[in-house]
Parts: C-alpha cells; sequence; structure tokens
C-alpha cells in the first residue's frame, strides 16, 4: 500500500552498498545486496515449474547448454514439445516499476517497465517466453498470453475453470510478499532516535524476512 500511495516506509539513510535510501525505499529493490530478490526469483520460478508439471509436461529448470555462445542459463525448459515440435524455455525477471528510469514510461502505460526487458537470441529448436513481472503487478503482454495457456492446459487435464486465474494470483502474491520482504530488510539500516520510526524497525527486528514468506504475511 505505501508502494501504491508513494507514502514513506523508513528513514533515509544509507545502504550497505554505500548508496542513499530514501524514505521511499525505492533504492532497496535494485540494490544488489537486497535481501530477497534473489529469492524472490526463486520462488516465481517455482511455480512456473510447477504449474508445468500440472499440466504434465516435463521440465528441467535452470539448463546449461542452451546458449552456444554464453554461459547464460534460462530459469527452465519443457523436456517435451510445447507447440510446433520445439521446446519452450523460459525466463523470469521482476522489473522495478518505480525506478527512475521506467517512470516516465510507466506513468503512463501499464506494464511499461516489464515490456522494456530485453532478451538474447536462442537457437530456433527452442521457443523462448520472457516473464516480466513488475514490483506493482503488472506482467508483460506476451506473458500473460503464454500463462493463460498454460492455465488452459492444466484445465484440461483437472477441469478446474480457474486455473489460469490461480496461476496469476500465485504469481502475484509471491511479488507482493516479497515487496514486504525487501521493505523491511531496508529498517535495519535505518538507525534514528525518533519514536515513529524506531516502531518500524523493532518491527522488523522481530521477525526474520523468511517467515514473513512462510507464514504468508
Amino acid at each position: 500500500m505505501a508502494l501504491r500511495l508513494g507514502l514513506g516506509v523508513c528513514v533515509p539513510h544509507s545502504c550497505s552498498c554505500g548508496e542513499n535510501v530514501d524514505a521511499w525505499v525505492q533504492h532497496a529493490f535494485v540494490c544488489k545486496h537486497a535481501s530477497g530478490r534473489t529469492q524472490r526469483q526463486h520462488a516465481l520460478n517455482d511455480v512456473i515449474a510447477r504449474s508445468f508439471a500440472s499440466a504434465g509436461i516435463p521440465v528441467s529448470k535452470e539448463p546449461t547448454g542452451i546458449h552456444r555462445d554464453s554461459a547464460k542459463r534460462p530459469d527452465g525448459v519443457t523436456l517435451v514439445p510445447w507447440l510446433s515440435g520445439r521446446a519452450l524455455t523460459w525466463d523470469v525477471t521482476v522489473a522495478t516499476t518505480l525506478a527512475g528510469s521506467y517512470v516516465p514510461a510507466s506513468s503512463v502505460t501499464t506494464a511499461a517497465a516489464a515490456s522494456r526487458k530485453e532478451y538474447s537470441d536462442l537457437p530456433a529448436s527452442f521457443l523462448f517466453q520472457p516473464i516480466a513481472v513488475e514490483t506493482l503487478g503488472p506482467i508483460n503482454e506476451y506473458a500473460v498470453d503464454f500463462l493463460r495457456e498454460l492455465g488452459r492446459r492444466i484445465f484440461s487435464k483437472f477441469q478446474e475453470e480457474r486455473q489460469s486465474a490461480y496461476l496469476f494470483q500465485r504469481l502475484l502474491v509471491i511479488v507482493q510478499r516479497f515487496s514486504a520482504v525487501i521493505c523491511m530488510t531496508a529498517f535495519h539500516q535505518a538507525r534514528t532516535s525518533d519514536h515513529q520510526w524506531n516502531s518500524f524497525y523493532y518491527f522488523h527486528l522481530a521477525f526474520n524476512p523468511r517467515d514473513l514468506y512462510y507464514r504468508g504475511y
């Protein structure tokens, strides 16, 4: 709610990386030292992989040898053809909606930050599906179509009409939870004598960020 309404959530302070963190903790979402960013990536990828399994499609996560001239690895690949006799590889990423470089486009177009993510080419024997999610929820257009198709294939197996809706909900709840975790970790370095912000700081000390995720907060 604070991110959407532009409310301050901590006092300005210095990050461990040396950058300044403002009251809206925007830096925490792009800092390489921010706790929760890597876990968020793995959690989102796990949801996609489990969804393929629910549809009866075997997959391999983080396969090697897909990029011939690069050490980069996609987040996963199907072990059977997905479309037109070709296997599908995917890569999940989270774009920070309110990052300075994205704000001009995000303020005008929904999912602009997610749509601006760039991806390298793969061999023609593979289909590549980028899944870009913004911190405030929007998903890039091609990923929306893909997730709907994946939900349709799960429906064809279990005959549950709301599979696509459930898939979108699982992904967005994970983004929301880890946004809270990232904000919480920003409180750890906020040292102030002000009583109002001390209450936020001690609330953070009372909860481990991983507990926030596993307990469902």
